[in-house]
């Protein structure tokens, strides 16, 4: 009997004990993310050839402790290894874990690898050859603390690896993974399976292996204990060929259909393909469809549905994907109460969407994911057909009810407004319900949410289940298509946020604000180009510019420069330290015909330039952070510190009867009117006159003021 190591996922070892059980192992004993148990030579080769859910077998040569690497050669090198293997097979090292002085896992499969060589060397026979290429014989070596084990990897590769997938689609479960969630799912072989949004196939087949017997090493073409000098072939060749009769007799044994539908054409006929490798394509029925209009197959009419549905590893991906989750529960519901259902997902709030109560959860890694396979049993519920509508138009219950009203009721008062205005953009929710705390604005026919910081008082799972309900309410109350709604997560960011780039996609729109045309960003950014609440700062800037030279400071897209030029301001100055938000601002500009050499646009530190220039103009407009001490800046700047400051080279620079428009979104912002006073300029505020109807609720959202020569008068 030898000792041998059963590689698993962590959260499978229990379900990988059974199943070595079965197969004639003894001594079997769970240990992290393995099995241990002893075995005959014989019962080895079929645990190799019939287990699902290991990822390898291997057998355990010697154990030892390891503190450091004269350690680990040492206990490498007391291994008698031509007594496993000849000089001449060729050979690689896996080296799993780390320690305290071992601290490279290509350092620790070095110091094995040359005891290996020196013990064949020290008993006069040729090196070995290594190949991490094409290798007769995996060594495995598992470093965990100060504790090493060394063996042979009886199947010389990974035991996911069937034989029946060449390609697969986009982030493929492995073979051995999608194996355990079918056994886990409940279903039994006299069951049918319907997986609707199958990709290429993996969880069916598995399956279908099952339900007809097929050893799933069976179309194997190497395995590493052909190597082995004690490796028995004529034994091997009767476990391999009694496993090819049975898989040749199973498949014409089972009596149920696996249904798969996908909406990828293409990953749908790899599926073909691979279950036709895998020797059980006739046990199919593969169909193009969507998982979001899911109807039961003809002659489904009770079994098991069993999904890996995609669960984003980014949240901007979620709005689509509760609209995914919540339509399968509602097709669920409708249209297979009596079945099982059993969903794979690593996302908890997603799992919600489908508003069905677990009757079973099992926790299981995918990868670096911590995911959960939940099993529903599907009663109807929570769903109902419209009365008189077409076959399949479904009636959903209210998500967030206090939110959905309160959106309802603001969009009737705020739509109106917006059009009468000749805005295509506004807010239309700002955090109204303290529970639901987010800022939800149109742009157009979409949606932008922008989560709000949950008070550290609520917990991060409940924050996230919140957000999850605004979207979902969200795409109810408005109608919108889920491809339209817009997810900003907004971090705690240093300098000023809105200059976080989250992709390179270039997707613009263009939207109207008071007959001016300009361009947004909903996607690429964290801010979409265009700060809502300066609207009516905006148009009033317009009203204020004609005939004057106009400088813009902190002038991101140059929104607030269009307005002065289409107002007939006589030249514009856009200053910005980011040359994309300038390029932005000429493009704003030449969306409304603004070009010509009486426009200037300035990349440069504010801070620095306002020290430097000598120009003057009649009407400036300065909208700074609220703090910044980014890279780029030679200083930090704080608003309320630094108002003063920025006043008195802005005096300089403004002509006798000019004005100053100076806005902040600082809270509690205090002017300094004793230090205005002291430059000789005076302030009036305006921030009640400038804040649109759209942000009324939100008093302090940002402050405006007027600022004159103290002569000049306001």
């Amino acid at each position: 009997m030898n000792q041998y190591l059963a590689i698993t996922s962590r959260g499978l070892e229990n379900l990988l004990a059974d199943e070595l059980s079965q197969l004639g192992a003894s001594q079997v004993k769970v240990v992290h993310a393995g099995v241990r148990f002893s075995a005959d030579q014989h019962t080895a080769y079929r645990c190799c050839l019939w287990t699902r859910v290991a990822s390898r077998i291997i057998q355990i040569l010697s154990e030892f402790n390891v503190r450091n690497d004269l350690d680990l050669y040492l206990g490498a090198t007391a291994i008698n290894w031509d007594q496993y293997f000849s000089s001449s097979t060729r050979i690689v090292v896996d080296f799993n874990g780390t320690n305290r002085e071992i601290r490279n896992s290509q350092y620790g499969a070095m110091k094995v690898k040359d005891a290996i060589v020196d013990r064949f060397v020290k008993g006069n026979q040729p090196r070995p050859t290594i190949d991490r290429e094409r290798p007769d014989l995996r060594i495995h070596v598992r470093l965990s603390n100060d504790r090493a084990i060394v063996g042979l990897d009886m199947a010389g590769s990974g035991l996911h690896q069937r034989g029946y997938r060449t390609e697969a689609g986009q982030a493929p479960l492995r073979e051995t993974h999608a194996a355990a969630l079918v056994m886990k799912s409940g279903w039994t072989p006299e069951q049918p399976l319907l997986d609707p949004m199958c990709g290429s196939g993996t969880l069916l087949i598995e399956a279908a292996m099952i339900a007809a017997e097929i050893a799933p090493g069976l179309k194997r073409k190497h395995w590493g204990f052909e190597a082995l000098k004690d490796f028995d072939e004529p034994a091997w060749q009767e476990i391999h060929a009694e496993a090819s009769v049975k898989a040749r007799r199973g498949v014409s044994k089972v009596t149920v259909k696996f249904y798969g539908r996908e909406m990828d054409r293409r990953v749908l006929s790899i599926a073909r393909d691979n279950a036709g490798r895998a020797g059980v394509v006739e046990l199919m029925d593969f169909e193009y469809g969507d998982a979001a209009q899911l109807v039961r197959p003809k002659d489904f009419e009770t079994g098991v549905i069993l999904c890996n549905p995609p669960y984003g590893e980014r949240l901007g991906t979620t709005p689509e994907l509760i609209e995914l989750y919540t339509e399968l529960g509602n097709r669920l519901k409708l249209a297979f109460a009596g079945s099982t259902a059993s969903i794979y997902s690593s996302s908890n709030e997603l799992l919600s969407c489908m508003r069905m109560r677990a009757d079973k959860q099992f926790k299981l890694r995918n990868g670096a994911l911590d995911c959960v396979l939940k099993t529903y049993k599907i009663t109807a519920g929570g769903v109902k057909q419209v009365e008189g509508a077409q076959e399949g138009e479904l009636e959903e219950q209210q998500v967030a009810p206090d939110f959905a009203n309160r959106l309802k009721k603001n969009l009737a008062k705020l739509d109106k407004w917006a059009k009468k205005e000749k805005l295509d953009c506004y807010r239309v929710y700002d955090a109204d319900l303290p529970e639901y705390n987010a800022a939800v604005d149109k742009y157009k026919d979409y949606i932008v949410i922008q989560e709000y910081a949950a008070p550290k008082s609520v917990p991060e799972e409940k924050a996230r289940r919140r957000l999850m309900d605004i979207m979902r309410a969200t795409i109810q109350v408005t109608g919108v298509d889920s491809d339209k709604v817009v997810l900003k997560v907004r971090e705690r960011q240093k300098g000023k946020s809105q200059y976080q780039k989250l992709s390179s996609a270039a997707r613009y729109m263009t939207v109207d604000e008071y007959g001016v045309k300009l361009q947004v960003n909903l996607f690429d950014y964290l801010d979409t180009g265009l700060f809502l609440d300066h609207k009516i700062t905006r148009r009033r800037l317009g009203q204020m510019a004609k005939g004057k030279d106009f400088l813009n400071l902190f002038a991101y897209t140059g929104s607030a420069t269009v307005h002065a030029a289409c107002g007939g301001a006589k030249s514009t100055t856009t200053v910005d330290m980011s040359n994309t938000y300038l390029r932005w601002a000429q493009e704003n500009m030449a969306l409304n015909g603004q070009v010509g050499q009486q426009h200037e646009y300035i990349q440069a530190d504010c801070l620095q330039w306002l020290q430097e220039v000598d120009d003057t103009f009649d009407l400036i407009f300065i909208d700074p952070p609220t703090f910044s001490n980014s890279k780029r800046m030679k200083q930090s700047f704080d608003v309320q510190r630094d108002h003063i400051m920025l006043m008195e080279n802005l005096k300089r620079m403004l002509r006798p009867g000019g004005q100053i428009v100076f806005s902040n979104n600082k809270r509690h912002f205090k002017m300094d009117e004793a230090g205005l006073l002291a430059l000789g300029l005076q302030a009036k505020n305006i921030s009640s006159e400038t804040l649109p109807q759209d942000f009324a609720r939100n008093k302090h959202i940002h402050n405006c003021w007027i600022i004159t020569h103290k002569e000049g008068g306001l």
